[in-house]
């Protein structure tokens, strides 16, 4: 599909969920990179991430020439950044370098990453990645121990109050908890403490203070009307939609509630959800895929700058699109 101008974070995670549904996943990579390099991006900082967007693409496909090609413009898009997106930039960089059969080249660029783990934990899932691929899945196991271990040292205890206390922890946790189980390694005490506070995440969400995963996903214009077809429980109209969104977040603002973010969905994948024969629309897959959504890392922050772009990717300034919803 041809992309449009001035392409914003919204529609970057849009195409993040649906590129792999496409009929030419390879030709939304191309053009992701083109937009990139052409500065057809609504803000030029977001380079890096459509340039990763593609080489995950060119990688899902095999195709990891064109893979090495994008990640190396997203590495070098970033440039000198000190974040979680180029951490985790250069070690998508090193992963398609394993698969190319190129270790050493990789070990070189994800070994730096190792004492960013505890400081940007969103990135620890593909430093895991690359290290799996590289045949390295013992390491990553003993550098995710080693990152819990410095977290519970810094912190002085040794169980958080709750999963939203442990922050950094409980991701690395989570991290680590499935690496170990794919591994088939006995549980241990951090196993433990990982499937404690996810059972008190759990229990949070379903209390009223919080809403569930399935008020928080967002279906950018075309999603929204291709949905519209089979069901109207996400709103009758987009403008209807985006105002229940708009105030869900207020309400949780109001609530106590901090870091709050969207999530954007795909109908491809809410269809591949339901599996052969099932009901892409009934409540209980939605409801699945709005878990799946919580648990991934296309996330949309909000709120937008007043005077920024708004999150629901319309273009307009956040003051002059969804802001004022929220009083509807």
């Amino acid at each position: 599909m041809p992309l449009t101008a001035d392409l914003t974070s919204a529609d970057l995670n849009e195409i993040r969920q649906s590129a792999l549904g496409a009929a030419d996943p390879l030709g939304v990579a191309a053009d992701l990179a083109h937009s990139a390099e052409a500065g057809r991006l609504a803000d030029p900082q977001d380079a890096g991430l459509a340039l990763s967007l593609a080489a995950e693409i060119a990688e899902s496909r095999s195709k990891f020439d064109a893979a090495q090609r994008y990640a190396d413009a997203a590495v070098t898009a970033y440039g000198d950044r000190d974040d979680s997106p180029a951490a985790a930039a250069r070690a998508l960089r090193a992963r398609i370098l394993y698969r190319s059969g190129r270790a050493d080249e990789a070990n070189a660029l994800v070994e730096p990453l190792r004492p960013l783990l505890t400081r940007y934990p969103d990135a620890a899932a593909y430093v895991t990645a690359a290290l799996a691929v590289g045949g390295r899945a013992r390491d990553a196991e003993r550098w995710l121990t080693e990152a819990v271990q410095a977290v519970v040292a810094e912190r002085g205890v040794t169980e958080p109050a709750d999963a939203d206390d442990a922050g950094v922890l409980f991701f690395l946790l989570q991290q680590r908890h499935r690496l170990r189980h794919a591994l088939g390694l006995q549980h241990d005490t951090h196993d433990n403490l990982a499937e404690r506070l996810e059972t008190r995440l759990a229990n949070a969400n379903s209390g009223a203070a919080a809403a569930p995963a399935t008020d928080l996903v967002f279906w950018p214009r075309a999603e929204f009307d291709r949905l519209a077809e089979r069901t109207d429980a996400y709103g009758a109209t987009w403008d209807e939609h985006r105002a229940s969104l708009e105030q869900e977040l207020v309400r949780q603002t109001a609530a106590g509630r901090t870091g709050l973010a969207l999530l954007p969905g795909s109908v491809d994948a809410l269809t591949a959800q339901a599996g052969i024969g099932g009901d892409p629309v009934s409540p209980e897959n939605r409801a699945g895929y709005a878990r799946a959504l919580a648990t991934g890392t296309a996330r949309i922050a909000w709120p937008p700058e007043r005077n920024g772009a708004c999150w629901c990717g319309s273009g307009l300034k956040y003051k002059k699109c969804c802001l004022p919803r929220s009083r509807g």
